[in-house]
């Protein structure tokens, strides 16, 4: 499961809004969207948000506990 609320301060904290991230995955928004609620990303998705976010702690993030 996905911290979402984490995740979204990252988005913040780096300028940007969930729609300019579902373009950087190349998704619609309302995937994007979907997928945040649900808290579950594919493995391609996550690593280009580490990547492009420069995320230091994935396994908190991506693979929260519940």
């Amino acid at each position: 499961m996905v911290d979402t609320n984490e995740l979204r301060g990252i988005f913040a904290k780096n300028g940007k809004s969930q729609t300019d991230v579902a373009k950087m995955l190349n998704i619609a928004p309302k995937t994007f969207y979907l997928r945040m609620k649900k808290g579950i990303f594919g493995s391609d998705e996550i690593q280009i948000m580490i990547e492009e976010f420069n995320i230091k702690n994935p396994m908190e993030i991506f693979f929260k506990s519940v």
